[in-house]
Order: C-alpha cells, then sequence, then structure tokens
C-alpha cells in the first residue's frame, strides 16, 4: 500500500514540472497505474490525485490536457463518491468558463465520467447522486445561458446521460422537460436540433404523465402555428419522439395526424419534408394506430412524388425536334434566371421524403397488396424519370420494396397449398412489366453510374420475383447490359452489379430468348473473364457457365449454332483454369465453369479436350480445389456428349477412392456421386483393380452414426452389383456385415431403408456364389431365430423387425420361385407352439411385406392363422398380426375386404385390432380398387364411431380421414353434414377440455399443410384460441403422494396446443395477424409453466426477424421475464432434472435474447442496454450467451423449427 501512495506523490510531484514532457510523462504514467485493477487509493492520495488532475485539465499544453480528461474515466470507479462529486462540480462550472478551451475540455470531462459511470443495476448509489449533480447544473446552464456554444455542449452531454442513465434521473424529468420545451424556439437551428434529440432520450424512460405534458405542449403549438419556422421544428420533434418512442405516441396520433396532413398543403418545401418524415416514422413504429390514416397519407405522398413545379417534363418525347429551333428560345430564357435558380430548389426534399415514406408503407403492409399495384406501382413507373439521383435512387429503393413484398412466401410450408388469392399481385405485375422495362431501358446507357446501378438492382428483384417477366424485353435490355460491360467509365461494382442481373436473367429465362443476342452478349463477358480485380471475374465465370447452357441446352433440340462461339469462351477460361496465383473464388469458379463448357460443348473442343482434362487432374490433387473439382467431373462424367475421359481415369480413380478415407464430409459424398456416375457411364474403360482400390474404402463409410454417407454408398453399391457381377465376389464380407448391422439398427428408415432393399435385389441378381437367396435370408433373420434360444444377447428394437421384414419381403420378389417355401415356413413358425413371440412377429411382418405386392390366396390357412393369433398374449404379436390382415388384403382385395368387414361386425372382441387392419388397407390400397367397397366401409365406421373406447375411437376417425380422400369431392360433404352437430369454431368451445385440445391439434395441422383453408376463418377463430392460452385456475389441483403435495394442472395440453397453434400461423397466416395482440399472449407465456416457456421464447426469437418493429414497441416487457428466467437459481439439493430444465430454459431464453439483439437500433431501448450489461457483468450469463453465439454462427442463416 505505502509503495503505491509513494509512486502515486512522486507523479503527482512531476505533474508540477515546467517542463511539459515531464508533465505529460507523469500523467501517461499515472494514466497506466489507474488502469490496473489492483490499485487501491487511500484518502489523502485520492484528494491530491484528483485536485492535480484538475489543475491539469487547465494546463497549457492541449496534449497535457487530452491525457488528463482520458485519466477521469478510470478514476470514477477507484475513488470515493464524495470526489467524484467534487470532479463533477469543478467540470460543471468549468462548463460555464469565459475560456473557450477550458469548456470544451471539460465538457469532454463530463462525458468520459458520465459513460465510466456504473448502471444502476448495480445497485450503487453514486450514479444517481452524481446524475443529479450534473443535471441540476446542466439545466441550469441550457436555461440562462447567452452563449450558443455552453448551451450545444451542455444539451449533447444531457442527452447522453439521458440515454444511458435515464432511469436513474427520474426525479429531474419534469425539470428537464421544462429546460428543454423553451430551447424548441431557439433562434438557432442547431439548438433545437440538439434538444430534439435530448427529448427523443428523454421519452425513453420518462413516465407517462411527462410524456402527455410533452404532446399536448406539441399539441397546442403546432395548432398554434406561430411562424413557419418554428412549426417546421415542432414537427420534426414529433417525428424524433416516435423515431425513439414510437409505442408511447400511438394514442396520441388521432389528434397529430390530422395537423400534419394540413401542414402538407403549406407552400413551403422544407415543412413538407418534416411532414413525409413524420409520416414514415409513425408508419414504421405505431403500424396499427395508423391504420385508418394509411389511404390519406398515401394520397399525399403520391401526390407530392410528382412534385416538381420547376421544371417540365411533358416535352420529352419532343426532345428531339426542340433541339432544331433552340435559337429563338433563349431570349425568353434570360429574363426568369435572375428571379430564380436551380440552387434555390428543394422541391426533390419533398419528393424524396414522400418516396421514403411510401416504401415504409410498402415494406410494412404486406396486406394491401393489390391496391398498391392498382394505384402506387403506376406512379413510381411514371417517376423513374426523376432528375434528381438522390430522389431516384429511394423512388427505385421503394418499388424494389414493392417488389420484394409480392415475392411469393418461401417458408417450410408446402408450396402445394399456394391459394389462388396470391396470384392477383403476380398477374398485376406481370400486366406493368412493359412499362418498367419502357421507363428503365434508355437510362441504363445514362452517364451516371447510380442510376444504372439502380436500374439493374430494380430489374434483378423482377426477375426473381417473375421469372420469365422479361423474355419479350430482351432486345431492349441487352444494348444497355452490353454498355455497362464495356463502358471504360463504369466501376467496378457497376460491372458486378451488370453481371449479376444477367446471371439472374440467364438463370430465369429460356435459352431460346437470348440466341439472336449471343453475338454482342459474349465477348464483353469474356473481357470480364479477363479483368484484374478479382470480384468481377469470379462473378463473369458464374455468367459464362450460365452462358454455355444457353448456347447449347442439351436437354431438347435446338437449331443454334454454338460452334463459333467455342473460340471466344474456351481460352479466357482456360486462362483462369491454369492461373495458379489467384483468388479461392476466382480457382474455383473457373473449374465449374470449365466443367460446363466440357459437358456441353466437349465435342468442339478437338485437341485441346485432352490438355484441359490433364489440369482437371492436377486440380484433384490439391486440398483446396479438390471438392469442386469432383464436381465438375461429376457433371462432365454424365455428359450426353460422352466425353472420352479415360487418359485421365487410371490416375484419377484411385485418388477418388484415397478421398473417401478423408475427414470432410462433403468431399465423401461428393466422391460417391463421382464414382458412381463412372462406373455407370465408363464400365468398360475401368480396370478390376480400380474398382477394387475403391471397394475397401466402402465398409467405413457404411454405419449408423451417418445415415447419409451410408445411403450414398449403398447406392453406389447397388450400381457396382448391377455394371459388374463379377466384381461383387470381391465384396469381403466385411462390407455385408456392416449393412446386416445397418438393417438391424432401430435408426434405419426412409432413404437408407430402401437403399439397401435395392441392393439386396440387386446382389441376389447377381448370382454370386456365397450370397444367393438363401445366404442372405440367414443371415436376415438369424438373430431372431436365435434371440430365443438359450444365451443369446441380441435383442432387436421394434423398428428392426419391419427393416428385416421389408428386406426379405425384396429379396423374394426377386426370385418369386424360392418364395413360395418362404411363406410355407412363415406360416409354419406362426402355427408352431414352441415359436417364441420374436420369431412370431417376424414372419407376420414378412408376410405383411410380401402380400401387399403379391396374392397369397394360395394359402388357405392365413385367414384362421390370422385370427387365432389375436388372442396371443402378446401384444407384439397381436399388432404385427393385424398388420398383415390389413397388408395381406391390400394384395387381394376381392377375397380379404369382404370377409375382414363381416369380421369386423360380427366380433366385437377383436375390433380394435382388425380396425387397425383395416386402417392398413384404406391407407395402402389404390382408389379405383377401394371404390366398390367405399360403401360399406363407410357404413360399418359409422357405427362404431360412438363406441366407449378412446383407443377404438381414434382408429375410427383415423380411417373415416383417410377414406374420405380415396374420394374428397363426394365424401367430405358428408363428414361434414355428420359434423353439422358442431360447427369446427363450435368445437374450440367445447366445454370438454379433450374436444378443445383435438380441435387445436386439427386446426394447427390444417394451418400448418393447407393455410389457405383457414385464413378467412382466422377472425373468427382467434378470440377462442387466444382465450385458451390462459392460466386456468380451476384446472390446478393439488395430489397428496405420501408426504408430499404435488399441484398438476389439467389445462396444460390445451395451453401447449394453442401455443403451437400460434407458432404455425406465424409462418402461413403472419398477414393475418394483429401482432400486437399476439404479443400480449405471447408476454403472458414467457411467465407460464417450463413447456409453454419453452415455445414462447422460440416464437419470440422468430418474431424477432419476421416483425422486428412490433417487438420493439413491446421490448420493456417481453424482456422482464426473459431476465427473470436468464437469473433464476435453482435450489441447492434439487434433483438432476431440475438442473438440466432450468439449464434447457436458459439456454432457450438466451437464444430468444440473441435474437432480439440482432433487431436494428434494439440498443436505443434502456432495458436492454441494461439488460446486456447485466449479462456481461455476470460470468455465468455471459458464457452461456457466447456459446450460443458460436452456435448460431456455425448453423445455416434460416434456423426455423418444425413443429409438424
Amino acid at each position: 500500500m505505502a509503495s503505491v501512495s509513494y509512486h502515486i506523490s512522486s507523479l503527482l510531484e512531476k505533474m508540477t514540472s515546467t517542463d511539459k514532457d515531464f508533465r505529460f510523462m507523469a500523467t501517461n504514467d499515472l494514466m497506466m497505474e489507474l488502469q490496473k485493477d489492483s490499485i487501491k487509493l487511500d484518502e489523502d492520495s485520492e484528494k491530491k490525485v484528483v485536485k492535480m488532475l484538475l489543475k491539469l485539465l487547465e494546463d497549457k499544453n492541449g496534449e497535457v490536457q487530452n491525457l488528463a480528461v482520458k485519466c477521469l474515466g478510470p478514476l470514477v470507479g477507484k475513488v470515493k463518491e464524495y470526489q467524484v462529486e467534487t470532479i463533477v462540480d469543478t467540470l460543471c462550472t468549468n462548463m460555464l468558463s469565459d475560456k473557450e478551451q477550458l469548456r470544451d475540455i471539460s465538457s469532454i470531462g463530463l462525458k468520459t465520467v458520465i459513460s465510466e459511470l456504473p448502471p444502476a443495476s448495480t445497485g450503487s448509489t453514486m450514479t444517481a447522486n452524481v446524475c443529479k449533480k450534473i443535471t441540476a447544473q446542466l439545466t441550469g446552464a441550457i436555461g440562462k445561458q447567452e452563449d450558443v456554444s455552453v448551451q450545444l455542449e451542455a444539451l449533447d452531454i444531457l442527452s447522453d446521460m439521458l440515454s444511458r442513465l435515464g432511469g436513474t434521473l427520474y426525479s429531474f424529468h419534469s425539470s428537464i422537460l421544462n429546460c428543454l420545451l423553451p430551447q424548441l424556439t431557439s433562434p438557432r437551428l442547431a439548438v433545437r436540433k440538439r434538444a430534439i434529440i435530448a427529448l427523443g432520450h428523454l421519452v425513453l424512460t420518462c413516465s407517462g404523465s411527462i410524456f402527455s405534458e410533452l404532446t399536448e405542449h406539441l399539441l397546442a403549438e403546432l395548432k398554434r402555428n406561430e411562424s413557419t419556422s418554428t412549426t417546421r421544428t415542432y414537427i420534426q420533434c414529433v417525428a424524433g419522439i416516435s423515431r425513439q418512442a414510437g409505442h408511447r405516441i400511438g394514442e396520441h396520433l388521432e389528434k397529430i395526424i390530422p395537423l400534419i396532413v394540413q401542414y402538407c398543403n403549406v407552400e413551403d418545401d422544407e415543412l413538407r419534408e418534416y411532414c413525409f418524415q413524420a409520416f414514415e416514422s409513425f408508419v414504421r413504429r405505431c403500424p396499427k394506430e395508423m391504420d385508418p390514416h394509411i389511404p390519406n397519407v398515401m394520397g399525399l405522398c403520391l401526390k407530392y412524388i410528382t412534385f416538381d413545379p420547376n421544371y417540365n417534363y411533358d416535352n420529352e418525347e419532343e426532345e428531339e425536334e426542340e433541339m432544331m429551333d433552340t435559337g429563338t428560345g433563349e431570349d425568353e430564357e434570360q429574363e426568369s434566371d435572375d428571379e430564380y435558380s436551380d440552387d434555390d430548389d428543394i422541391s426533390w426534399k419533398v419528393r424524396r421524403s414522400a418516396a421514403k415514406c411510401l416504401e415504409a408503407i410498402v415494406s410494412s403492409r404486406h396486406d394491401l397488396l393489390q391496391d398498391f399495384y392498382k394505384t402506387l406501382s403506376p406512379v413510381l413507373i411514371s417517376r423513374f424519370k426523376e432528375r434528381e439521383e438522390n430522389v431516384k435512387a429511394d423512388i427505385f429503393s421503394a418499388y424494389i420494396s414493392l417488389l420484394k413484398q409480392t415475392l411469393p412466401i418461401q417458408s417450410w410450408l408446402h408450396a402445394s397449398d399456394a391459394s389462388g388469392k396470391d396470384d392477383i399481385p403476380l398477374t398485376m405485375l406481370q400486366n406493368q412489366v412493359p412499362n418498367i422495362v419502357k421507363a428503365l431501358h434508355k437510362q441504363l446507357k445514362e452517364k451516371s453510374i447510380k442510376s444504372r446501378q439502380g436500374c439493374f438492382s430494380l430489374l434483378t428483384e423482377l426477375a426473381n420475383v417473375l421469372p420469365g417477366c422479361l423474355a419479350d424485353h430482351i432486345p431492349a435490355l441487352v444494348p444497355g447490359i452490353v454498355f455497362s460491360l464495356a463502358d471504360k467509365y463504369s466501376s467496378s461494382n457497376m460491372r458486378i452489379d451488370t453481371l449479376s442481373f444477367l446471371h439472374v436473367l440467364l438463370c430465369n429465362h429460356q435459352p431460346e430468348v437470348f440466341h439472336p443476342h449471343i453475338k454482342s452478349l459474349l465477348p464483353p463477358v469474356v473481357t470480364c473473364i479477363g479483368d484484374p480485380f478479382y470480384k468481377i471475374t469470379a462473378e463473369a465465370l458464374l455468367v459464362t457457365q450460365q452462358l454455355v447452357k444457353v448456347i447449347r441446352p442439351l436437354d431438347k433440340s435446338c437449331t443454334f449454332d454454338a460452334k463459333p462461339y467455342v473460340k471466344d469462351l474456351f481460352p479466357g477460361t482456360l486462362k483462369r483454369l491454369k492461373a495458379a496465383d489467384i483468388d479461392q473464388e476466382v480457382k474455383e469458379r473457373a473449374i465449374s465453369c470449365m466443367g460446363q463448357i466440357i459437358y456441353n460443348l466437349g465435342d468442339h473442343l478437338s485437341t485441346d479436350l485432352q490438355p484441359t482434362l490433364k489440369i482437371f487432374l492436377e486440380r484433384l490433387k490439391n486440398e483446396i480445389t479438390r471438392l469442386t473439382t469432383v464436381k465438375a467431373l461429376t457433371l462432365i462424367a454424365s455428359s450426353p456428349l460422352k466425353i472420352d475421359l479415360r487418359p485421365i481415369l487410371g490416375e484419377g480413380f484411385p485418388i477418388l477412392a484415397s478421398f473417401l478415407r478423408k475427414n470432410q464430409r462433403a468431399l465423401k459424398l461428393s466422391t460417391l456421386t463421382a464414382l458412381d456416375i463412372l462406373v455407370k457411364n465408363y464400365s468398360d474403360s475401368l480396370k478390376p483393380a480400380m474398382i477394387e482400390s475403391v471397394l475397401t474404402e466402402l465398409p467405413a463409410l457404411i454405419t449408423e452414426n451417418d445415415m447419409h454417407v451410408s445411403q450414398v454408398a449403398i447406392v453406389f453399391l447397388t450400381t457396382l452389383a448391377k455394371v459388374y457381377p463379377s466384381c461383387i465376389s470381391k465384396i469381403s464380407g466385411s462390407v455385408l456385415a456392416e449393412i446386416f448391422q445397418l438393417v438391424h439398427s432401430p435408426l434405419l428408415q426412409g432413404g437408407a431403408l430402401n437403399a439397401i432393399i435395392d441392393f439386396f435385389q440387386a446382389l441376389v441378381l447377381t448370382k454370386t456364389a456365397t450370397m444367393g437367396y438363401s445366404e442372405l435370408m440367414k443371415q436376415l433373420t438369424a438373430p431372431i431365430y436365435s434371440s430365443g434360444s438359450a444365451g443369446a444377447s441380441v435383442t432387436l428394437h421394434k423398428q428392426a423387425y419391419y427393416s428385416v421384414a421389408k428386406c426379405v419381403a425384396a429379396l423374394s420378389s426377386a426370385c418369386p420361385k424360392e418364395a413360395a417355401a418362404i411363406v410355407n415356413q412363415f406360416i409354419q413358425d406362426v402355427k408352431n407352439p414352441k415359436s417364441s413371440s420374436t420369431v412370431k412377429v417376424l414372419a407376420f411382418l414378412s408376410l405383411a411385406e410380401m402380400g401387399r405386392t403379391t396374392n397369397l390366396s394360395a394359402q388357405r390357412e392365413l385367414k384362421t392363422v390370422i385370427l387365432e393369433a389375436f388372442t396371443s398374449p402378446s401384444e407384439e404379436v397381436k399388432s404385427a398380426a393385424s398388420y398383415a390382415l390389413g397388408n395381406i388384403s391390400v394384395g387381394n382385395l376381392k377375397e380379404y375386404l369382404p370377409f375382414m368387414l363381416k369380421e369386423i361386425g360380427s366380433q366385437p372382441k377383436r375390433q380394435y385390432l382388425l380396425l387397425h387392419s383395416l386402417k392398413e388397407v384404406i391407407s395402402s390400397s389404390p382408389a379405383d380398387g377401394l371404390k366398390p367397397y367405399v360403401e360399406d366401409i363407410w357404413a360399418l365406421l359409422f357405427k362404431h364411431c360412438e363406441c366407449t373406447e378412446e383407443g377404438t375411437r381414434n382408429v375410427v376417425a383415423e380411417c373415416l380421414g383417410k377414406l374420405t380422400l380415396v374420394n374428397p369431392s363426394e365424401l367430405l360433404p358428408r363428414l361434414k353434414k355428420q359434423l353439422s352437430s358442431g360447427d369446427f369454431l363450435k368445437t374450440l368451445q367445447d366445454p370438454d377440455l379433450n374436444v378443445r385440445r383435438v380441435a387445436l391439434a386439427m386446426f394447427n395441422s390444417a394451418a400448418h399443410n393447407k393455410p389457405s383453408l383457414i385464413r378467412d376463418l382466422l377472425n373468427a377463430v382467434l378470440p377462442s384460441l387466444y382465450n385458451e392460452t390462459k392460466v386456468r385456475r380451476e384446472l390446478i389441483r393439488e395430489v397428496e403422494m405420501g408426504p408430499f403435495k404435488h399441484t398438476v394442472d389439467d389445462g396444460l395440453d390445451v395451453r401447449k396446443a394453442a401455443f403451437e397453434c400460434m407458432y404455425t400461423l406465424l409462418e402461413s397466416c403472419l398477414d393475418r395477424l394483429d401482432i400486437y395482440e399476439y404479443l400480449n399472449h405471447v408476454e403472458d407465456g414467457l411467465k407460464d409453466h417450463y413447456d409453454i416457456r419453452m415455445l414462447t421464447f422460440i416464437m419470440l426469437a422468430r418474431l424477432s426477424t419476421l416483425c422486428p418493429s412490433a417487438v420493439l414497441q413491446r421490448l420493456e416487457r417481453l424482456i422482464e421475464p426473459l431476465r427473470a428466467t436468464c437469473s433464476t437459481k435453482v435450489k441447492a439439493g434439487s434433483v438432476k432434472q431440475e438442473f438440466e430444465k432450468q439449464d434447457e430454459l436458459k439456454r432457450s431464453a438466451m437464444r430468444a435474447v440473441a435474437a432480439l439483439l440482432t433487431i436494428p437500433e434494439v440498443e436505443k431501448s434502456p432495458a436492454m442496454a441494461e439488460f446486456s450489461s447485466q449479462i456481461r457483468s455476470n460470468p455465468e450469463m455471459a458464457s452461456l450467451f457466447e456459446s450460443i453465439q458460436k452456435d448460431s454462427a456455425s448453423l445455416p442463416t434460416s434456423e426455423s423449427m418444425d413443429m409438424s
């Protein structure tokens, strides 16, 4: 301790030196000391340091002053509160000094101190006291200052403090307001501007009454309209407040809007500009309250976007003729020059703000699309001729916004359900395309780069929204494209934009439309391939690759002769392909582009082909380019031109084989695809040794740890078995062993299972000695037959029985001769009383799979055997027998279905199982086969839908649903009639909890799969849906479990179902939701039970990307529950599950926080700022937050959760 104070006192001594360098170095050393965490100052040193630094602020040397100010920051945290107050008092007094330099340095000092004060959440009282001191002094300074620069500094500091610590100054809010309002009429505009900024920060944290006082004042002043200049300021102030705290101004809009509308008509361009800026901020911040005013505001925007009183656009068409007779008109123009010059014309500001306001309306009101195309689109198109570049950019941007809104929504909901009404805007747009092109195509050759870039980005968006819409306009666009690529004044960005538009154009239109223009398009693109700037080269190679497909489309006959263009395309690309010292992206694109050239034009390359393929071989050996090369080779190998690859296969095949060993998954998958194509198309050029080199690598790829790689590997094996039956004998037992391991794995399903089935069928047909039908059968079923015997340790998962049965059926269908014997064996297995239940299950499942595709009517005893099994003690056997009966019936409806219907009618004990069989029949039979039996089945099902067993009722319901799909047009109305006892909407209000839960599940399924069915019902359904999200006290009961009391909430499942529906509606019907009402219920869910909180956290993350502005308005209320979750502590001694549950919750809440932080402007919210600093200061939360950010960085961007 002593040494520190000694060291510091020696520094203080040096600070009094007459030599400025000494003073500078000593202050610098003090700075270093203060930044150490360990430093502790005694009271005496504190006093001396503070006194010294304040003295140095008035030092003659500027550099010393600057350092002294910097020291104040770290000092704040190291000294006692009254010392900080001393510092602040001195700084505030200095602010009023006559010396300008001292004022400046003190104001920097105050800002430094404010930024270092600990946030209120840490509970320190210092911040509050210091702020009060500063505020009292500042408001005084602002109020009575003659000197403007002092006022400006004071306003600046006040803004700083309000934005960081507004809540702490609660008691001063009213005096701050009284001090700021008069500044809005200050003669100096800069003062007004800063006062507006300060008010913006004040409204974030002030109380309701102060906010009302402010709005009342603004309204009164707007009504008084003392002078245009103050009215401008008041409108700017309203806009500023709305930008900062839009959610609060909403309720006052009714009174504000009419006033602003009225000021739009005053002849003052600046005033109008501010009016539109205010409208824009209302539209973005208070969409709900703005709803009734949108038509009015839009009308004004459309009127003023064309407001250009000093320029005559009408005679553009006649420009050419005017050129001839300009001689006469010159005298008249001379006079008017004195009255008015172009520099005074600020009408462009009005047009720009109107365009921005329109963009805000377009991007926030998806529901008005059709309106926009009727009224807004034609006006915007007519304004593409705007003469002022900045305004034109905003008009383009508004139109692009409109196009983006029209883009059909791409989400994980299936495209199959695109209902007709979404197409109307697209049709309307289609009809306006000619006008758009007419308005733009001349501008593509203008000098201005900015306006050309605007045109291209608009056209790019257009081609994306309506692929093919520019087909008739290619002749009008090509000259502009060529001009921008070839013009030597084009910037690199201009070229890149042009190329990327050309790429979109080529991808989205039929090749024929470009054929007449290839001659003019190709040379400038090829020139760009040689451009020294790598980004242009990369983009040009992408375009060239697409052009190659266009010049010679191989999938259809085409008369266009591509041969003359090869000499342009090939050398440019080859040069980039050969170069080793270029950018990674260019390398990859050159490889892909050359691959495409060989695929489409390989037969025109003659002697150049082989050397080029040799380069591919080199690229295959390089770690950086190998993946791209494998993909290019796959493409070349699949070319219908039968490119001769023999020269590189000998060396290339072993390299490909070695890739299967690498640890890069994408490389393994691409290599397997490449090998598969090579084996299919080049079988005659491959030597057995080459194939064996690949075979040795395969066993390691087939494992249940990566089903997809296994699937692709097995598909490749199947190809081998078909193309090279001889090499199959070399398939080591290890590959087969791995495949059998997979068949017996519980994870096998879908694609991988189908691949294995195909492989077995191909394998058995190779007639290889040790892999015949009986050997494969033995290995497939061995684990199941052996498990019955003593000492067998293999117990298989239920899924494995289904997989084995499917493989058995596949083998039998490949070898029909052997099949009959196996069917008999299975029937004997089932009849044999000694058979274990697992053997019986396998036998029934195999009979089921075989019976579905082949008619088993030759087996007389099959029916009796199955019905006997229905009485088996084992549940597994019963359900397998029921599955078998259903599937065998599918293969032979005529015989089995009437028998089954009779049994259902006469055997109440077996009903449940028989109905399951019937469900199999209905789901697996072709509709035509079922038609004759529909009536009987329908009648039977309705007989059983009142059954007392819930299980039976559920099966009946499934059967009814599936049966209705056999002939929906006829059966759906019937089903509805049966439901007439209660309409669907009534089921949501049914007194029975379970009915409501099932109704919600059905609604969720509809919203997920067929949103068009429910879109128009939403107004009626949402109130009932939201009603189900509330916690019902009467459904919570206490259950005594021994000495413990345990609460059970019977309403939880229904609430969960309701929140799941809400989540689905976000994806499918967002435009039909009142998002503010929706957020109220999300907010309740954030405080609910564990399961529901998990759901609402996910919803919140999704909402942050879908409607950020609405979430911003509610931020304060949404953050509280998140903060509560993140800071809960689990009681010590809780069970492990409790800790895990809390961890999951915290992770999920933190994910929501991370999503909220991606919203633009979120940092303006004091609540969020405080919460972020709390996360940073708490080590546990901080590490959790970091790990979540790492996770999200490694995931693909559209992280959407599928809840089907």
